[in-house]
């Protein structure tokens, strides 16, 4: 599958949601999700169980590695799952070898960011992960869970909003993500707008991937910047060709697939270290 395809496919399924009332949105969002997820990985243990009052699912490889990872689901705050983002969670713990617990969080309009970010911050309490990776607005949410500790783990982060939310800031619009589509976001998650905190930087050990066309990249590349110049480790890279939830189908689409690799490897490292 090359990339046009892929946005076609996707684009079809967001068009297909706008007319569903949001249960039901949800739903789609999930299954469209999952139909480019590959089949997991032989041996690989998955449990959906309830910590401390959040529901998660679990994915535990052959012979892991101790320490867990925390994983936060992407999807506007207002779609988005573990059931979504099975496939990315099921492919980071077979490639890093270790357990993953991925939060399935509470979600806009029923609830404001600070519960979204209170479920993510209770399942880390429970768990003490070893590193937080976060996808698109759940990379938002490792963002602020990190700035809330006097010691961040390393964190992964992919194509997540940073900064001040304003069209100045943002880089061109791109299929599947719109600069509208980002402002938007500050109807469900005013608290989201004006990240004064992002200029410095969450941790010390930090992994981050964007993909070519997505205006959230801009802002990102402008803020790896900064944190390597405050004198954080941060490894970058940007997968050519790529749009906005192309990770989805990184087991389809070579580009997205090479970078989504690197990154897990140089994360892997890392937590070797």
């Amino acid at each position: 599958m090359n990339v046009d395809a892929f946005i076609e496919r996707f684009s079809e399924g967001l068009a297909a949601m706008e007319e569903l009332p949001l249960p039901q949105a949800r739903s789609a969002y999930d299954k469209l999700c999952r139909t480019f997820a590959p089949p997991d990985p032989p041996g690989m243990r998955i449990e959906n169980t309830v910590l401390s009052g959040v529901s998660v699912r679990r994915f535990i490889p052959q012979r892991p590695t101790s320490g867990c990872v925390l994983f936060i689901h992407g999807g506007g705050f207002t779609i988005g799952s573990v059931e979504s983002h099975h496939g990315t969670a099921v492919s980071l713990a077979q490639a890093l070898g270790r357990e993953l617990v991925s939060v399935n969080y509470r979600l806009a309009p029923e609830v404001d960011y600070a519960t979204m970010l209170a479920d993510c911050q209770t399942v880390r309490t429970a768990v003490q992960p070893i590193a937080l990776v976060g996808d698109s607005a759940g990379g938002r949410l490792t963002l602020d869970l990190a700035h809330s500790l006097i010691e961040a783990p390393a964190l992964g982060l992919i194509y997540p909003p940073i900064g001040e939310l304003l069209l100045e800031y943002l880089g061109e619009d791109a299929p599947l993500l719109s600069r509208s589509d980002v402002l938007g976001i500050r109807k469900y998650c005013p608290e989201i707008n004006a990240h004064q905190g992002d200029r410095r930087p969450p941790g010390t050990c930090i992994e981050v991937l964007t993909v070519a066309h997505d205006p959230l990249t801009l802002p990102m590349e402008a803020a790896v910047t900064n944190w390597r110049k405050a004198g954080a480790s941060v490894g970058y890279r940007c997968a050519p060709q790529m749009v906005h939830a192309a990770l989805h189908a990184q087991s389809q689409l070579p580009a997205m697939g090479a970078a989504w690799q690197d990154f897990c490897l140089k994360l892997k490292q890392r937590l070797n270290e």
